[in-house]
């Protein structure tokens, strides 16, 4: 396998809203560079990219796969990644080794929601980006439109390196304004473009274009905007110098156009990525922290630095088992020699080491700096590790994965499985840490949380049929909170005899409540010696054991102060248990005479919806109960902001999805609680009352 110098590789990323054709561009390209003899097609099941049997099924990505090909002497590593908002992390995730993000946008539909978000994650990782609109063979393909909404959007650095001559069902025709050439493209798919001269009556409009782009280069450096207003043009030199700099500096973002699944203006984008493309050590230095003391430290990116390299995702393949991706920032990685994972302090030695192009495999001996490839059965490194030299240790930040959206409560279908369950998905979160499992010691519940349904059915699927275990899925407890509203005052007498020591404890107690968030206060207020000391500490810890199962509904008790105030002892039979006894017993009695209530774990949440589905989704919030906070424009799309209940957010990731036809995305943050009205709690103290009565009964 020939070795590339790191500034001919080319770390691309293809991102965007689902069902855009990221994957039909990954095929074109790799079909163009000679790495395929013909085009797959997604809903066929035979691409590249999407391999895995999920994403046959589905007709669309779920993780992120590597790809690469050769063009005009350059090694182009290309990052097909998820566009569904389910599967959003595995993006973020690997959005952080590329260099080069090329944003796919429909040419009939344009910016969508899952735009905004992709492109939100390239800011956050600096990434140079381009766009490239598609579908433009699509019978109401608006490329005007559309160029028009993404300058609005994103800013007058948008700029057009092409346009469409004849959008819609005929479409084959592309002028290169950059290059001054009409290209026109076999209209079988084969991607094969002839040039020639642009006609009189797109002249005009080629100037035009062309006029901005040079005033954009321009910009993008005092000295060429120096020259530019001295001359009046640039040469084509500085041209391309402008070009290059711009888009490094992401003062420039070109937009390119074609149809990916025609196989249109996919050599003329592979032109531009490999001439204009950033290169590795233009992009990624190394910068990070030593592990031990989090001192600063920092270094070159090339082959003769230091080993720094990091992986950003872990896959399982059949007969294979565990593969690390792995994004080389300095250095190289060596078959046989050793690597310090900085992570987590254990060394491992590198074994077979592959590039990839979806499933199939060449093998390497080196990775050098600034690529990407795979090591194989590595022992203890997972997502988000940095290896890098033993005597030179740094490690990089970690992927900070969005928060989940949704949750399944689990448990297994055969007794004894707890342990295989748990095993199964601590390795599957090696691959994909985008979900969370929590074992609840409060709600007695296994919580498995992720980014959408799709992304837990993907998730249990997967522990099945990787690990043999089924589970059932329930609704997941809502951790209510338990409080009072009055004051009570109270006196409980225990008192055992039944042969041999008895037990004696009398303890008066008062509760009132605190300000909600205090949390809870026990008071010493005995005078005159009625309970000696070392029973005070029994008292508290009867009523901490009401704290944990409150009387109402079996919740935390919150906001409340606990005040003993006098008592009785027996110089025989007072001891440490009578008095928990008493001290737990007094509590419950109090908390149920003081006016208890219920509280409810109240989120913030934002709604991002085109501006067509505003009406459906307030109108869906108001009936979850949801209080709208407010409203903000952002571009072609509303944020709603609310507050509402945990108890109706259940699925709500699905919902929006069904009332805006996948557009609509949603964060939430929890806020406070507050009370529940008194209606639905009633109904919650009755559940429990029937699960408590039938736990008895099992």
């Amino acid at each position: 396998m020939k070795e590339y110098a790191s500034e001919k590789i080319r770390n691309v990323a293809l991102i965007g809203h689902g069902g855009v054709g990221k994957t039909s561009l990954a095929e074109a390209m790799l079909f163009v560079m000679g790495e395929t003899t013909r085009l797959g097609k997604v809903v066929e099941g035979t691409t590249v990219s999407d391999y895995h049997p999920d994403e046959i099924d589905r007709k669309h990505s779920i993780s992120t796969s590597l790809a690469h090909g050769e063009w005009k002497e350059c090694k182009i590593n290309i990052l097909d990644m998820p566009g569904y908002s389910d599967f959003l992390g595995d993006t973020k995730g690997s959005l952080s080794v590329a260099d080069l993000a090329l944003v796919l946008i429909n040419g009939v539909t344009g910016i969508e929601v899952g735009t905004e978000q992709v492109m939100e994650f390239a800011d956050e990782y600096h990434c140079t980006r381009l766009f490239f609109i598609n579908r433009l063979d699509a019978e109401h393909a608006k490329f005007d439109a559309v160029l028009k909404s993404l300058q609005d959007r994103f800013g007058n650095n948008v700029v057009a390196l092409q346009f469409p001559v004849n959008p819609g069902e005929g479409f084959n025709c592309i002028v290169d304004v950059l290059n001054q050439k009409l290209l026109t493209f076999e209209t079988a798919g084969g991607g094969k473009a002839s040039a020639g001269d642009i006609p009189e009556n797109l002249k005009k409009q080629t100037a035009e274009y062309r006029s901005r782009i040079v005033e954009a280069a321009a910009e993008s450096d005092d000295k060429l905007l120096e020259d530019y207003f001295a001359a009046g043009e640039l040469t084509e030199d500085q041209l391309k110098q402008g070009l290059a700099q711009g888009l490094l500096k992401g003062n420039l973002m070109p937009v390119f156009c074609g149809s990916a699944e025609k196989n249109a203006g996919t050599s003329a984008l592979l032109d531009f990525i490999c001439e204009y493309g950033p290169k590795p050590q233009d992009v990624k230095k190394v910068e990070g922290v030593h592990p031990d003391n989090k001192s600063k430290v920092e270094w070159g990116s090339t082959s003769k630095d230091n080993l720094c390299a990091y992986v950003f995702k872990t896959l399982v393949e059949a007969h294979v088992g565990e593969l690390s991706l792995v994004r080389v920032y300095s250095g190289q990685l060596t078959v046989g020699a050793e690597a310090l994972n900085a992570s987590n302090r254990q060394v491992e030695k590198i074994g077979q080491i592959y590039t990839l192009n979806g499933k199939n495999r060449k093998e390497l001996g080196v990775l050098t700096a600034g690529d990407i490839g795979a090591l194989v059965k590595l022992r203890n490194t997972f997502t988000g590790n940095t290896l890098c030299d033993k005597k030179h240790p740094v490690l990089l930040e970690p992927i900070h994965f969005p928060e989940p959206l949704i949750s399944v409560a689990i448990k297994p279908k055969t007794r004894g499985d707890e342990d295989k369950i748990s095993n199964g998905l601590h390795m599957l979160r090696n691959e994909d840490p985008s979900f969370t499992v929590v074992n609840d010691a409060e709600l007695h519940q296994t919580i498995l949380s992720g980014q959408g349904e799709m992304h837990l059915t993907v998730v249990i699927k997967r522990l099945k049929e990787r690990f043999g275990v089924e589970v059932t899925e329930e609704r997941p407890k809502i951790p209510y909170r338990e409080t009072i509203t009055g004051k009570a005052d109270e006196k409980y007498r225990h008192k055992k005899q039944s042969g041999g020591a008895g037990q004696f404890a009398e303890v008066w107690m008062r509760i009132e409540p605190l300000p909600r968030g205090t949390g809870f206060e026990f008071v010493n207020d005995v005078h005159g010696g009625h309970i000696s000391g070392p029973f005070i500490p029994s008292i508290e810890k009867g009523v901490r054991q009401v704290l944990e199962t409150g009387p109402m509904a079996g919740n935390h008790v919150v906001d409340v102060r606990a005040i003993v105030y006098d008592g009785k002892e027996h110089p025989v039979d007072s001891k440490d248990i009578a008095f928990q006894i008493a001290g737990r017993e007094v509590f419950k009695q109090l908390v149920l005479n003081a006016k208890p209530i219920l509280l409810e774990p109240i989120f913030d949440i934002e709604v991002k919806v085109p501006e067509d589905c505003m009406g459906d989704v307030m109108g869906d919030l108001s009936g979850r109960r949801g209080k709208i906070m407010g409203m903000d424009a952002k571009g072609h799309f509303q944020v709603i902001k609310a507050k509402i209940p945990l108890a109706e957010l259940d699925r709500y990731a699905t919902t929006l999805r069904s009332k805006t036809s996948g557009r609509g995305i949603f964060t939430m943050t929890f806020s406070h609680y507050e009370p529940v009205p008194k209606e639905l709690e009633a109904r919650i103290v009755e559940e429990a009352k029937k699960t408590k009565e039938q736990e008895k009964e099992a």
